[in-house]
This record gives structure tokens, C-alpha cells and sequence, in this order.
């Protein structure tokens, strides 16, 4: 398979990134695509739809073997579930596939026409190996259920940032950035409130503390 596209955003390492596409729609990700495929005709009436399918690879995931069950971290890491019955980077062939809003499609100098979406769960530099339109009427299923998601509790936090801290981000990233904080992204497993956390963000380095539902910034560096 041919590399069509990578991805472009404040993401320059796996923690922090929201673990589903949608979760946090204030970050932001540029697909710009690779020479071969700069052709203004492949995105002719791609204004037409909301949301894009990403097709894509784990590429800091792929390892020689595969395990046939994996660990997820929403049940602790410490339960085991077939690895087909997971969303896990660990996989026989390391495929992502992430559901995004296309907020724009436009042309940068050097880059040629590039698409803008919100919502994307993917690093800096990931490749994209396919883009497809969401179709409403085909992929929404109301009905459909979640499997162990249904009876795991989702956590999120209140945030608290001084103002001081918030503005030494570009001031394009920083609700993106108080998006990712409120999905608190430690492992689901670790709940340690005088235990530091820290993670690339937009060029700095945020750092936090998390106790009593309260995720505190301690730093951006």
C-alpha cells in the first residue's frame, strides 16, 4: 500500500493524543498529501461532505509477531480481550481508522490543496494510507452497542490552567489543548495524585497533577 497523505498537528508524541477521533473537535490536524498524489482533481467535491473516514497506519506501533489478545487500558491493563475485539495499535496489521470533521479544503504554498480536520486521534507525521466520505445513512447505526465500553465509566476532570501558563501556546492551540486535558489523559489505571505528568504539546512541554477530579497545570514549557 502506498502512503497518500500524512497528518499535521501539535501531536509529537502518543501521550496526550485523545484515544477516539471526535472526542476532543478543538484540535485541529492539516492532511497534507504526498507529491504523487497533490492532484486538485482527487478532491474535486470533497466540500460536499462533513465528515471523512482516515484510513491510516500505527507506524510507531508495528512490531514483527502479533499477540492474539491485548490488555486494554479502559479495563485497567490488566484484563485480557481478543485483539480483534479492541481498537488497540497492536494488531496483525497496524490500521487505524478514525472518523474526523473536514472543516476545509485549501491551497499553501508548497504543500498544494490540503484538507483541515477537526476531531483527529492520529500523531504528528502519521501516514495515511486512505481518506473515504462518511456517508450518514450508511455508516450511523443508533442501534449499535459498545461492547466492554458500555460498562467501563468514562473519565474526564475539571481543568485548571492560569492564564499566564494558557498564553505561551500559539493561541490556536490552547483550546485545543484544554480539550485533550479534560479527556485526562493518563492511563485509565493510574490514579496517583501527587504524581506528575507530561507530554510534547504545540512545541512545549505541559505538565500537570490530577487529585480529586481537579487536573491541575503545573507547567508549559
Amino acid at each position: 500500500m502506498e502512503i497518500i497523505a500524512r497528518i499535521r498537528n501539535d501531536f509529537t508524541g502518543k501521550f496526550g493524543v485523545p484515544r477516539q477521533s471526535g472526542l476532543v473537535e478543538e484540535v485541529l490536524s492539516t492532511i497534507v498529501f504526498e507529491p504523487p498524489y497533490r492532484v486538485p482533481e482527487a478532491l474535486r467535491g470533497m466540500e460536499g461532505w462533513s465528515h471523512l473516514w482516515l484510513i491510516w497506519q500505527f507506524h510507531r506501533a508495528v512490531r514483527p509477531g502479533w499477540s492474539p489478545t491485548v490488555r486494554p487500558p479502559r479495563l485497567g491493563g490488566n484484563e485480557r480481550v481478543g485483539v480483534f475485539a479492541t481498537r488497540s495499535p497492536f494488531r496483525p496489521n497496524a490500521i487505524g481508522l478514525s472518523c474526523v470533521r473536514l472543516v476545509a479544503v485549501r491551497e499553501e504554498p508548497g504543500l498544494g490543496h490540503v484538507l483541515v480536520v477537526a476531531g483527529a486521534d492520529l500523531m504528528d507525521g502519521t501516514p495515511i494510507l486512505d481518506i473515504k466520505p462518511y456517508v450518514p445513512y450508511a455508516d450511523c447505526r443508533p442501534e449499535a452497542t459498545g461492547g466492554f465500553t458500555d460498562d467501563t465509566q468514562k473519565r474526564t476532570v475539571r481543568v485548571e490552567c492560569p492564564p499566564e501558563l494558557l498564553e505561551k501556546l500559539p493561541e490556536g492551540s490552547r483550546a485545543a489543548l484544554l480539550g485533550v486535558l479534560r479527556e485526562d489523559p493518563r492511563p485509565a489505571y493510574q490514579d496517583d495524585p501527587e504524581r506528575v505528568y507530561g507530554f510534547p504539546f504545540a512545541g512545549h512541554e505541559v505538565r500537570f497533577r490530577v487529585a480529586e477530579g481537579v487536573l491541575r497545570v503545573l507547567e508549559v514549557e
